[in-house]
């Protein structure tokens, strides 16, 4: 119930996915009520851009956001990996314009928080609560935010593809729950797509690596998958860092139907333009002081 941060600093090395560049990534502890907020260490004055849904300027490919003219791109999966573990102020430094893909997962990011540790800090977390329903619908797609006493995702998607097709996936977000059986799973994508992607300059640091790849009628990776259903798992892992960027933890029991990116963002739109339906509140019995202690989470 209070607001946690990072124990220390950690940092790590890898390619934009869609840039292709070297970049190195670092997260720093950040104080009470700061919230996640990117630095682009490598331009004149080091602007800074906080991750929130009104400063979103793509969804096209990746989530993107921007401020002035600086932009920071692919932040979903950095963004749920701290939203799937509860940790609300965190400085992100970056000497590029997009946030490493990694092995396409939020597990490298997960195990870079586990390795600097999660302090609670002295003030308390404040949630968005749900007083009514909110749904928005456009041809086949759906999300709905509906009130509950916790964070759960249910997500649905339907490709027609004979290794996808149907699938959907219920959890509640908690940390032991999003380390095991969400934040490892990688983004996917289809061959023709991506050559098409490379053809036109984009997905430069995509590779095998750092993404599931199918043909018209199987995994083109040679290890598998590492869920049965890791699709829908990563859709799921990509709506968490989607919904992240509204600034504040949220109660609610989201519910997704082939939705992605640009669409969980016009959800994040519909939200703020329904304030009747929610209010934003602390859950602590008291103010009081917090543990202080650094702990490296047991998932």
């Amino acid at each position: 119930m209070y607001q946690r941060t990072l124990g220390r600093k950690v940092s790590c090395l890898g390619v934009g996915l869609h840039s292709g560049k070297r970049v190195k990534l670092t997260l720093k502890p950040a104080p009470v009520n700061h919230g996640i907020k990117f630095i682009r260490k490598d331009l004149p004055d080091k602007p800074m851009i906080p991750a929130r849904f009104n400063r979103v300027v793509d969804t096209s490919l990746a989530t993107v956001i921007g401020m002035d003219g600086v932009i920071v791109s692919t932040i979903e999966h950095l963004m749920a990996c701290l939203a799937g573990l509860s940790v609300d102020n965190v400085i992100v430094e970056l000497d590029s314009y997009e946030v490493p893909v990694m092995d396409g997962s939020a597990g490298p990011f997960t195990r870079m928080v586990m390795e600097a540790g999660i302090r609670e800090q002295e003030a308390p977390r404040h949630f968005f609560i749900l007083k009514e329903p909110i749904e928005l619908e456009q041809d086949d797609k759906f999300v709905g935010a509906y009130p509950a006493e916790t964070f759960k995702i249910t997500c649905q998607i339907d490709f027609d593809h004979p290794v996808i097709r149907k699938q959907s996936l219920s959890i509640e977000v908690l940390d032991h729950i999003f380390d095991r059986e969400v934040s490892s799973a990688r983004t996917f994508g289809f061959l023709h797509e991506v050559e098409y992607m490379k053809h036109f300059g984009l997905a430069r640091g995509g590779s095998l690596e750092n993404a599931v790849v199918v043909d018209e009628t199987k995994v083109l990776n040679r290890e598998g998958l590492r869920y049965r259903d890791e699709f829908v798992r990563h859709k799921l892992l990509d709506c968490i860092g989607d919904f992240s960027l509204l600034g504040l933890p949220i109660l609610a029991h989201i519910v997704t139907k082939k939705s992605g990116h640009a669409f969980n963002h016009a959800f994040l739109k519909s939200f703020f333009n329904c304030k009747a339906c929610w209010q934003t509140k602390t859950l602590c019995p008291s103010a009081g002081a917090a543990s202080k202690k650094v702990k490296s989470l047991a998932i």
